[in-house]
Parts: structure tokens; sequence; C-alpha cells
């Protein structure tokens, strides 16, 4: 009876060493940043002084970004990669530094103010004294690996984007376009890295419609 019970005992000390043992041979989490500045440009300046007139001259040709759309499955911690036909494979232990639904408009903006210029690009709603001449509302449609590029990996962005004029006088202008951008060796950072790359692409395809 003894040794039934000495076993008994021992039952929940060998469950709690194989729970160690599974947590401590779990992968680590890698954690992968959309970086600031886009590819191949170089470190933004430091700001000046701006002066009345430079404001004044600004503020007549601003743009205002507005909603900027994802697709759900997107919206996610783990980096999303397609498989197969119709499947898609999250891996947790490689996870988005900052959720993609922040970091897309954050970096839009970005690089929409280098193209046009840091006072003339604002997030809706606009302060008060400041009147747009165009909005823009931008919806990606698609942004992950291409699953049938084979042996040249591929990161694909798909966007939809549509200026609208605030007084109502012109009607929406509506713009549609795919990007490619090669992956590199297909690993996950080279993937990130087309992900950023991709979205400077789209925001000089903005800048220039």
């Amino acid at each position: 009876m003894s040794r039934f019970l000495n076993r008994m005992k021992a039952v929940p000390v060998l469950m709690g060493l194989s729970l160690l043992a599974a947590c401590g041979s779990s992968p680590q989490v890698q954690y992968f940043q959309l970086r600031a500045e886009p590819p191949g440009t170089p470190p933004s300046p430091v700001s000046a002084p701006v002066s009345a007139d430079s404001t004044a001259s600004a503020i007549a040709g601003i743009w205002a970004l507005g909603p900027v759309q994802i697709p759900e499955y997107l919206d996610r911690d783990a980096i999303v990669r397609p498989s197969g036909q119709a499947m898609l494979r999250l891996t947790p232990s490689e996870r988005w530094a900052e959720p993609l639904r922040d970091a897309i408009p954050r970096l839009l903006l970005q690089d929409l103010a280098r193209l046009h210029g840091s006072a003339r690009i604002w997030r809706l709603p606009l302060p008060p004294g400041l009147s747009a001449e165009r909005q823009l509302r931008v919806d990606i449609q698609r942004l992950d690996a291409d699953a049938d590029a084979g042996l040249r990996p591929l990161l694909v962005l798909q966007a939809r984007w549509t200026w609208l004029d605030p007084s109502g006088r012109q009607p929406p202008n509506v713009r549609e376009q795919r990007f490619e951008v090669p992956a590199g060796d297909g690993g996950t950072d080279a993937l990130v890295a087309a992900h950023r790359a991709a979205l400077w692409a789209l925001a000089q395809a903005i800048a220039t419609h």
C-alpha cells in the first residue's frame, strides 16, 4: 500500500517536470519591425524652423489621409504566409513588433510627408484652422508572399486608393495597383523588408497620381 501511495505522490512531480521540459523546448519568440526609413533613402534631416511664408505656401496643397483599411487576416500578431491553394500559415514564434493596423497608416503618412512635404500631409480629423485640398482613403486588399512564386520569392501588395474632393465639386478618383517586390531568400527577415519596400512603392504611386 505504501508503495502505491509513494507512486501516486510521484505522479504530480513527474507531470510538473514534463511541463517544464515542454516549456523549455518551445522556440523563442522573434519580433520583426517595419523600419521607419524607406529602403534606399538617406535618414531624414533634422527639421529646421519653418517661416510663416513657407507655412502659408504649404497650406495651399494639403492632403488629408483618412481611413487605411487592411484585411482581417493581417490583423494579428503572427506573421502570415500563404501555403497551397487556400491555406494561411502562422508561426507563433515570428511576430510583428507593432500591429500592421497601426504600422501601415503611420508609415504611409510618413512616406507621403517625405514625398509631398511634411506640412502638406495630415491625418483626419484635421486640426482647427486647416482645410484639405484632397482627401485620401486607402484599402490594402492584399499584403503577403506569393505562394506560387517558386524559386523567386515575391511579396505582393494589392491596393486601392480613392482621392476625394472635400468641397464635393469633383467626383471621386479611384485607382488600383498591384506591386510585386522581390523577397530575397524568402526568409522572414527578407519578407519583412519586402513589406516595407512595397509600402514605399505604394506611397510613391499615390504621390504621383
